[in-house]
């Protein structure tokens, strides 16, 4: 008999524990479609394009992030395939002049300074070290975003203890307010 509530406890303590590890992270985050499903292999594979081609970094050293439609319209003037996709992005951004509402996968809190620059340039730290083998993706992942702080949650891990493993691997300190305001 003692040992039937042991059982019933140790089960239910199970099922609870799996509903709130599946269910937890979807009722924290919201997810939502980008805008535009967009394909970077087709930009890195056809068009030989690297990140800083249209992700740059700007003299002082600020991320410029996601490129203005002006970039995007030196090439996309009119369609150059064939995809459904692209005559969409043409028609409807392009021409229009429109820039895309993008949702940001990598805003960081605000106590986290991080400067794309330093790591580009002075630790020649290649773009997919952090942000994966983004180049090679053929879609848009979903956006997910914290329903508490409203932070974003990156397809791609970026976590402090990532950024902590690299800095100790390559035998370079930053210090708590290296990273932290």
């Amino acid at each position: 008999m003692k040992y039937r509530f042991y059982i019933f406890f140790a089960a239910g303590f199970g099922v609870m524990l799996a509903a709130g590890w599946v269910g937890f992270p979807r009722t924290l985050y919201r997810s939502e479609r980008q805008p535009l499903d967009f394909n970077h292999r087709i930009h890195k594979d056809k068009a030989s394009e690297k990140c800083t081609d249209c992700h740059s970094v700007s003299a002082d050293g600020v991320f410029m992030g996601i490129p203005s439609m002006a970039t995007c319209a030196v090439c996309h003037a009119d369609p150059i395939g064939s995809s459904t996709n692209e005559k969409v992005f043409v028609a409807s951004w392009v021409k229009t002049g429109r820039e895309i509402p993008w949702r940001s996968y990598g805003r960081q809190p605000m106590n986290v300074r991080f400067s794309h620059a330093v790591h580009l340039n002075l630790g020649k730290v290649a773009c997919e070290t952090c942000h994966g083998p983004h180049g090679d993706s053929t879609s848009t992942a979903m956006y997910q975003e914290d329903r508490i702080s409203g932070y974003s949650r990156n397809p791609v891990s970026m976590t402090m203890s990532d950024c902590e493993d690299c800095h100790r691997q390559r035998g370079v300190g930053a210090g708590c307010l290296g990273c932290h305001k």
